[in-house]
């Protein structure tokens, strides 16, 4: 694996030792590439769905053949060799075969969510040093182009709104667009007026149909990424400022996937549903690996819609959901769930939170589904999961039982290792699920590991005698809402840029949906005055992502302070519980 020059490792560091550690797990689950399986299910299973995107259908043959074609005009734009390449599109077949074509062209995806708003796509880009970027002409309603100027892109590939071969690409290395736009301001096609959609296989290698090539093409000869090379570089939402950039490799990823068909007991004839989008380290298991692994299809939805969703699974017989608690919760409160046929449902993953016991045991009796999750995150992938075997208590009350070759420890505040007698302590893990650390950052490295070489999670848990772990608190400053980490910080950072804010604390509310909402206390300056309205106007007009506005705001005459000066944010949430008592107890007088 290479870092760009001033990105590597510092030398003798513990992220050096940690990545080398890492590297020498390579080849372990397997010497193929995901490109690799993809072009052998390619030519033992050509008609085999790969992906099912409403009423179109995606064959392994047409995977292999878009991207190897996408890839050839990754580097036909000019991108070396581990060049890094923005990715920002919203969820479907487009962004999954743009990811593809990445690793046979040998460039690292900066893979960006399709709800970023500007000033996280510009800093994402910024910080993984992307010099190209693959995205529609609009993004959230704003031209991409204003989007992105001043940031260094050469290279900016604009897809049609219909498939992945309707694009042009613009270079100012050249000059000039490779593929101009036509008259009427829409990218003009690169190979064929009105192409074929991209997930239809409706053609029998037809005209227009393209051909992979990988193998002998001498375009791509030599650039597809190994195992061990980095392929993808994704965001976290920091303790701090704005989201750092986690760095992956394929090896992880086979990894994760030896230990879900072991715990979700897989098999070649799953039909998969992921509705978490793709560039999410959930999502990188759940419809970039493990289905493709299997050579089983994944059904995608463009915006995640409780009612499609129940309608997607009786439709497509879907045998394994993959979502957020938020989303399953979404699904039992919707009236279309008794309505639908779900008994080919086996099991459905969940994680990013805390999953609710109640409500998840009510999802197992209403579809007999088994309800099952990983506990980690995005850095440190799996520390511990839940089995099909396990009982109804130990998987919905527990995180799962520890994964022995993750080598999870507990550590308490002052660093001393307490996982002998069970924690309480921190958790952290040191195997094979885990990242390569944080991009070009060596001071937020340092932070997530110990002295000794664990990786950190920021979350206080015990683990009993049987080996079932349960986090029972969090010393991180996150809001955890539907499944996503939110940073109170960054929230702080851009409240606190309204000219009436005088200082603001963010903190979680709880939900019964989202699990936590995002509150904002504020002191106001001097004859100030605000209302949410008139802050997330402000936050809009900045720029900032929609899960980082507040959804509630509490202005206060000062912030509770903590002996050592900090604000005393548990003084603000236990007056958020106070008020939620007294609310639930005058509606039940």
């Amino acid at each position: 694996m290479h870092f760009p020059p001033g990105t590597a490792p510092a030398a003798g560091s513990v992220h050096e030792r940690y990545v080398a550690d890492r590297l020498a797990d390579v080849g372990r689950w397997g010497a193929e590439t995901l490109p690799d399986v993809v072009r052998r299910h390619a030519r033992e299973h050509p008609d085999g769905l790969a992906f099912i995107a409403g009423a179109d259908r995606m064959t392994w043959r047409d995977f292999d053949a878009w991207s190897t074609a996408f890839a050839q005009q990754l580097v036909q734009s000019g991108l070396a060799k581990g060049a890094r390449v923005g990715v920002l599109l919203p969820d479907g077949v487009e962004v999954h075969v743009a990811y593809l074509a990445a690793m046979k062209a040998g460039v690292v995806v900066v893979a960006i969510g399709p709800r970023a708003a500007r000033l996280e796509v510009r800093h994402l880009l910024t910080v993984g040093g992307a010099t190209a970027l693959v995205s529609l002409n609009e993004h959230r309603g704003e031209p991409v182009a204003g989007l992105i100027d001043g940031l260094g892109i050469d290279t900016h590939i604009v897809l049609g709104p219909g498939s992945i071969m309707d694009a042009h690409t613009s270079s100012s290395a050249a000059n000039a667009p490779a593929h101009p736009s036509n008259d009427s301001g829409k990218p003009a096609h690169s190979h064929t007026d009105g192409g074929p959609d991209i997930a239809r296989s409706d053609t029998d290698g037809g005209p227009d149909q393209p051909h992979s090539h990988t193998d002998g093409d001498a375009t791509l000869h030599g650039r597809q990424l190994g195992l061990g090379d980095i392929h993808l570089l994704n965001s976290t939402s920091g303790t701090t400022g704005m989201p750092k950039c986690v760095v992956h490799n394929q090896n992880r990823w086979f990894y994760y996937h030896e230990l879900a068909v072991e715990c979700g007991d897989l098999r070649t004839d799953e039909v998969f549903l992921t509705l978490i989008p793709a560039p999410y380290g959930f999502a990188q298991w759940t419809a970039n690996f493990t289905p493709t692994l299997l050579g089983a299809p994944t059904v995608v939805m463009p915006r995640f819609s409780a009612d499609e969703a129940l309608r997607l699974i009786e439709r497509e017989r879907v045998t394994v959901v993959c979502c957020v608690s938020t989303q399953f919760i979404m699904m039992l409160n919707s009236p279309v769930l008794d309505e639908v046929d779900l008994s080919s449902l086996r099991c459905m993953f969940t994680g990013g939170e805390a999953v609710p016991f109640e409500r998840a045991a009510e999802f197992e009796r209403r579809t007999g589904a088994k309800v099952l999750q990983f506990f980690g995150s995005n850095e440190t992938g799996a520390l511990s999961r839940t089995s099909v075997t396990d009982t109804v208590e130990q998987r919905l009350r527990t995180a799962g039982k520890v994964i022995d070759e993750m080598q999870v420890r507990l550590f308490a505040e002052d660093g001393t290792d307490v996982t002998a007698v069970g924690g309480p302590g921190q958790a952290a893990c040191a195997g094979p699920a885990t990242c390569l650390g944080y991009f070009a950052d060596p001071e937020a490295n340092d932070k997530l590991f110990t002295p000794d070489g664990w990786m950190l999670t920021g979350d206080i848990c015990t683990i009993d005698a049987d080996g079932y772990l349960r986090v029972v608190d969090r010393k991180s400053d996150f809001i955890i809402r539907g499944g996503k980490n939110i940073s109170a910080a960054a929230v702080e950072d851009q409240v606190g840029t309204h000219p009436a804010v005088a200082m603001v604390a963010a903190v979680a509310v709880p939900d019964p949906t989202f699990g936590e909402r995002v509150c904002a206390f504020v002191v106001l300056r001097e004859a100030a005055t605000l209302d949410l309205h008139d802050l997330r106007a402000h936050l809009d007009a900045r720029g900032v992502s929609r899960e980082n506005w507040p959804e509630r705001l509490e202005i206060v005459d000062d912030l509770p302070r903590g002996s050592g000066g900090k604000v005393a944010k548990s003084q603000l949430r236990d007056r958020l519980r106070a008020v939620a008592g007294a609310a639930t107890g005058s509606s039940g007088s």
